[in-house]
């Protein structure tokens, strides 16, 4: 059979085809990347793996990266770059990272190239390339932070009971690497791992808090360290630690609460002028549009943007509460 479409109609199928397919490309990428264990399975990734039969050196070579363990390398770029992929709880290598990018600033370029010249829409889709996959590591990361300190609560009071029965230390850190989900059931499961492989208890745990980057994770690690070498009444201790913990998280949503109301103005008068331009543009374009070939336009536009941009920086630094 023969059809002869038009080409607006020919337009509108190989457009809508393309959605499709990024849709559909979108959406494997993000299952893939967040895929969730079923109720069948182990609690946690370290329990998969024990579950598939890895020994512990391979338990601990595939979670544990060695860089974390020496200063060798640490300040690097490269190794940066693991320890944020490490503390975001992706389990994708640097060359897939690599290749994600890639495919981004190409997905970005071929739009951009259709309105821009080929060496700017390239600049532009290289820079967000780079920069948005990096800001959204840095947001998993916080999210998995502030998932690990409200999960380590409960992981102290864990411990802390299974010490005042007469378990031992190592016994209280299995409890919880198999009893409590991630991401804290993986962090104390490669602590055990450690522990079990012949490494000291207290660099296991300073690893575990390089590898969090969390306060109460360093507060955890030091009680621990002056415990090992001094002794002393450690499910005391860890009960005090819980109780802060706990209480600093109360804190903080409270001043959440009560900064909210500057937080909303805050935001509210970075975003503002930015409202009033487009408003004021599109009801009226030749408001602006009859000065914008003077020669003193755009200097005092980038000086507005560029007072606009440290105002919103300061108001967010003013609202911005950290204890």
């Amino acid at each position: 059979m023969n059809l002869n479409l038009p080409d607006s109609a020919i337009g509108i199928i190989v457009y809508l085809t393309l959605f499709v397919g990024v849709l559909l490309l979108f959406e494997g990428m993000r299952a893939w990347l967040s895929r969730a264990e079923s109720l069948t399975e182990a609690r946690n990734r370290r329990m998969r793996m024990v579950k598939g039969g890895k020994s512990t050196d391979e338990v601990l070579s595939l979670l544990k990266d060695p860089d974390f363990a020496t200063a060798k390398g640490a300040g690097s770029p490269i190794a940066r770059l693991k320890k944020l992929l490490r503390q975001s709880g992706l389990r994708i290598s640097l060359g897939v990272f690599g290749l994600l990018q890639v495919m981004l600033g190409a997905a970005l370029f071929l739009p951009a190239s259709r309105f821009l010249p080929p060496l700017h829409a390239g600049g532009i889709a290289a820079l967000v390339a780079a920069v948005l996959p990096l800001l959204v590591l840095v947001a998993l990361k916080e999210e998995r932070s502030k998932k690990l300190t409200k999960q380590l609560p409960d992981a102290l009071d864990l411990m802390g009971r299974g010490l005042r029965v007469g378990h031992p230390l190592a016994a209280t850190i299995a409890s919880v690497a198999e009893d409590m989900p991630d991401p804290i059931g993986t962090e104390f499961g490669i602590i055990q791992d450690q522990i079990a492989y012949g490494d000291e208890m207290t660099a296991a745990f300073h690893e575990f808090a390089e590898r969090v980057g969390s306060e109460d994770a360093r507060y955890l690690a030091v009680s621990i360290g002056i415990q090992h070498g001094t002794g002393g009444n450690l499910a005391r201790v860890l009960d005090i630690l819980s109780t802060v913990i706990r209480d600093r998280q109360a804190m903080t949503k409270k001043i959440k609460a009560v900064s909210s109301e500057g937080r909303l103005s805050a935001l509210i008068l970075t975003v503002l002028p930015a409202i009033i331009f487009m408003a004021i543009h599109t009801s009226t374009p030749s408001f602006y549009g009859d000065v914008m070939d003077d020669p003193l336009f755009k200097p005092f536009a980038a000086a507005i943007l560029g007072l606009v941009i440290f105002q919103g920086l300061l108001l967010r630094r003013l609202v911005t509460f950290k204890f």
